[in-house]
């Protein structure tokens, strides 16, 4: 596990706004949760789907990120299937596929009584990691003198 990458997905504001907790990230695993607020819901007392939304995307991006290459989100498809209850709620994201530049998460968001509430498919874009700069130290330079 790249603990770089780890330590800028932790670091991720939106998700601390949010009130997202890390529990678990291993390569091609998270776990995250969330305790639901007052702020996390929309005008009829649900929980808004932008908020589950940002749970499973946060879970994909650890997961995706935690085998040590920088991945980006290019495309989640994500279905809603029921209003979550309790207090809790959770999103596991398990990587169902990875090749050269592209991988795909399911990540199932669950309420506190583990009833599955969303589902997401998430296509990832592995991005090139740039080669380390060369190291100059003790190098001789040929200016054509």
């Amino acid at each position: 596990m790249d603990i770089h990458l780890v330590k800028n997905i932790q670091n991720d504001r939106f998700a601390r706004l949010a009130g997202i907790e890390l529990i678990k990230v291993d390569p091609g695993y998270a776990l995250a949760s969330m305790a639901v607020e007052d702020k996390h819901l929309n005008g009829v007392d649900m929980v808004q789907g932008g908020a589950l939304f940002t749970l499973g995307d946060y879970a994909f991006a650890a997961a995706c990120n935690a085998g040590g290459q920088p991945t980006v989100g290019i495309n989640v498809s994500m279905s809603f299937i029921k209003s979550p209850r309790g207090k809790i709620i959770t999103a596991e994201a398990k990587e169902v596929s990875t090749q050269r530049r592209l991988c795909t998460y399911q990540v199932n968001i669950y309420d506190e009584d583990r009833s599955l509430t969303a589902a997401m498919l998430c296509t990832g874009y592995i991005k090139r990691q740039d080669p380390p700069p060369p190291d100059i130290q003790g190098e001789s330079v040929d200016d054509g003198k």
